[in-house]
């Protein structure tokens, strides 16, 4: 079970106004090669920012609009170090039900140093939304393997380039951790599968997804948590 600390996602409004640099305990359940077999574990995170505009007044928290696609980027920056998201959803397979939630993270690293970026967590609606096993493709493999494997190459959101497929976190290496060199940038995606069984509403304007996603990475120690009303979320599939 993944529990977002109710320090940083939820409270009163005069909690928000406190500083949201907290010592915070976030309890995770990843998978390792199957889904059925999840570990726990925790991670004691030193601070954390979120996107929200009552932030500390070292960090900055904003939302911009791509001018070519008109979807909306969430960004949270501190020092010199800018985190910024973007979510997308697709349907799993045709015919079959449920969404999988794509999530693609730039950080910008403008210091003189290296950072360091590992996986955080995803939720929604409270809910864990776990990572997938991802590859490129799962040609190769074996078949014990293939059968949990999700092929990159399959997914809509990254065949159209929303998602990039450069660098993924994926559960089979849920430490991995990837480096951001002084003065350069890095993309890096996810995949999960959305928890509930109904996640969508259609009316005339179009299909949206309901409730609320929360996603973070961590960048040197620092957790950067993105929310993400479900009407923000971007139809990336087919």
């Amino acid at each position: 079970m993944h529990v977002f600390s109710t320090h940083l996602l939820h409270g009163s409004s005069a909690q928000m106004r406190q500083p949201l640099v907290v010592l915070a305990l976030f309890v995770f359940a990843l998978s390792t090669y199957a889904q059925d077999d999840v570990p726990a574990f925790k991670v004691e995170a030193r601070s954390a920012l979120v996107w929200d505009k009552d932030i500390p007044e070292s960090a900055a928290s904003s939302t911009v609009v791509d001018p070519l696609t008109g979807n909306e980027i969430h960004k949270l920056s501190s020092g010199e170090i800018e985190v910024s998201s973007r979510i997308g959803f697709e349907r799993i397979r045709s015919g079959e039900t449920g969404k999988l939630l794509n999530y693609t993270t730039t950080i910008a690293n403008n210091t003189d140093s290296d950072v360091s970026v590992q996986y955080g967590g995803a939720s929604v609606d409270g809910r864990v939304a776990m990572p997938l096993w991802v590859a490129v493709t799962n040609e190769g493999l074996n078949k014990r393997d293939r059968k949990n494997v999700w092929d990159l190459s399959k997914m809509h959101c990254f065949k159209t380039g929303f998602a990039s497929r450069e660098n993924v976190f994926s559960a089979h290496t849920p430490s991995k951790t990837f480096t951001v060199r002084a003065q350069s940038a890095m993309t890096i995606s996810s995949v999960s599968k959305d928890p509930r069984s109904s996640s969508v509403q259609c009316s005339l304007d179009g299909c949206h997804m309901t409730g609320r996603i929360r996603y973070y990475v961590t960048v040197n120690r620092r957790d950067y948590v993105f929310v993400w009303p479900g009407r923000s979320v971007v139809y990336c599939g087919e």
